[in-house]
């Protein structure tokens, strides 16, 4: 037994380093890249990850904009999510937010963000893309139109001078006559879009499309030579090219008066696709960078005051195990933050609170074995004897509890992800990891800490039982 204490010892020792490394962030980045294989390439870091509650951000509750009577799809919300997920996701965020909250809502929670109203345009925006045919007369950019698809009637934007703009490709009509353009391609066909800039340093959005899309291009092209083709979004139109020649490859670009940013929106907006169901704004939440620290500087102090308080606890009334369990403490401390690092886990406020309260729980397991043992020391059991009596018989009562609260951090965890309770979901990850690291250090290290010290010291502790909580 001396033996396996031995390597067991220099194992948690072991672990406990690399935890130490990993918490100190002493990174080597082929280090960093062999640790983190399971992660892409451009997000392996071994830095914190804060949530919106503690590095400031967006946090948004969009609604389906549709009439309360009318009976959504589950489906479709369920697409409008998935749409929404894959475009908050191109914004290159630390651990971004999306749930569905109910039936017609989606809450989508977005830390770090620097260009909020822009984040929230790209998100919401439902992103209809339509190649329309205007024939022989050019649509000026920002005409609201009607397709064969639908909108509403069709309207010029506003200038300075009151002007009368052809609509139809066949006769000079008010502004205000009703047109319906033909649609020839729309954003189901597309293949890919990205974004690029020209020489002249306009932004442009490249795109290509899909095989069936592609001969539907070419055909059209082919037969319109000289007429315009219009680039229309949720029924705006945003340019009118001509069509110079024939485009058999299914390679075009959209340009326009792009900043970078309105470019990068509507590029990625139409990369994922067109939203099933249109989005409105329902709360819009800003949260300040200065609210986070805060936050972070009191929960540390709170974290710290409050270990340093269990750790006097259990020095102070179980002297010499008290101390080894110490020790497995703050093994635990660092393996937690080390995991927080690793996997990644989000921290945020009550994720904070779940690792406190764990950390509280952490030596529930050590005081009942400590008890056991002191039971046995007083039935006039030898220190060896009652070491492994008062581990065994403290087990089934450490399994039951730790095995309730990881089924209590399991429905946490539900409800969080499908009611869109973010803050409890936070809670019960930090919680169950917490409880899982527990049952390693209060068990596994503690035990080994304390069969090494009696293997070493035995027959002088046997004398001066007083150090042992007796």
């Amino acid at each position: 037994m001396r033996k396996s204490t031995t390597w067991q010892l220099v194992a948690i020792i072991l672990i406990a380093l690399a935890a130490l490394l990993v918490d100190l962030n002493i990174e080597h980045p082929d280090w960093v890249t062999n640790l983190l294989f399971w992660q892409p390439a451009a997000q392996r870091d071994l830095a914190l990850q804060l949530g919106l509650d503690l590095q400031g951000g967006l946090q948004v509750l969009l609604a389906a904009d549709a009439p309360e009577g009318q009976e959504l799809d589950a489906a479709s919300m369920e697409t409008a999510r998935r749409v929404v997920e894959n475009r908050v996701n191109s914004l290159g965020l630390t651990e971004p937010v999306v749930q569905a909250q109910g039936e017609r809502r989606i809450i989508v929670e977005l830390p770090g963000i620097e260009n909020p109203e822009q984040a929230v345009q790209t998100i919401k925006g439902t992103a209809l893309l339509e190649f329309v045919d205007a024939g022989a007369v050019p649509l000026p950019p920002g005409t609201v139109i009607t397709t064969s698809l639908g909108g509403p009637q069709a309207t010029l934007p506003e200038t300075e001078e009151t002007t009368t703009i052809p609509l139809s490709p066949t006769a000079e009509l008010e502004a205000a006559s009703y047109v319906t353009y033909e649609t020839i391609l729309t954003g189901a066909d597309l293949k890919n879009a990205g974004l690029d800039r020209t020489e002249q340093g306009e932004y442009i959005i490249p795109f290509e499309l899909n095989p069936e899309g592609t001969q539907i291009f070419a055909d059209y092209t082919a037969a319109r030579v000289g007429q315009f083709l219009c680039i229309v979004l949720d029924k705006a139109v945003i340019s009118c090219p001509s069509v110079s020649e024939p485009i058999p490859s299914g390679q075009a670009s959209i340009s326009g008066k792009f900043t970078y940013e309105t470019a990068r929106q509507l590029a990625i907006q139409l990369r994922y696709g067109a939203l099933p169901v249109p989005l409105r704004v329902e709360t819009f939440n800003r949260i300040g960078a200065t609210l986070g620290a805060e936050s972070v500087d009191r929960s540390v102090r709170a974290g710290v005051i409050g270990l340093t308080i269990v750790l006097l606890f259990m020095l102070i009334y179980y002297r010499l195990p008290g101390g080894l369990a110490d020790l497995a403490l703050i093994i635990y401390v660092l393996l937690n933050f080390a995991l927080y690092k690793l996997v990644p886990i989000t921290l945020t406020l009550p994720g904070i609170a779940g690792f406190i309260l764990s950390s509280g729980m952490a030596v529930d397991a050590n005081i009942l074995i400590f008890e056991r043992m002191k039971e046995e020391l007083r039935r006039g059991r030898g220190l060896t004897t009652a070491i492994e009596i008062g581990f065994s018989r403290a087990w089934p009562s450490i399994r039951d509890g730790q095995l309730s609260t990881l089924i209590i951090c399991a429905i946490l965890f539900f409800f969080g992800t499908n009611f869109g309770a973010s803050i409890v979901k936070g809670f019960a990850i930090t919680l169950a990891i917490g409880t899982l690291v527990n049952i390693f250090t209060a068990v596994f290290a503690t035990r080994t800490f304390v069969r090494q010290v009696a293997a070493s010291a035995g027959r002088w502790l046997a004398e001066r039982k007083w150090l042992l909580g007796v």
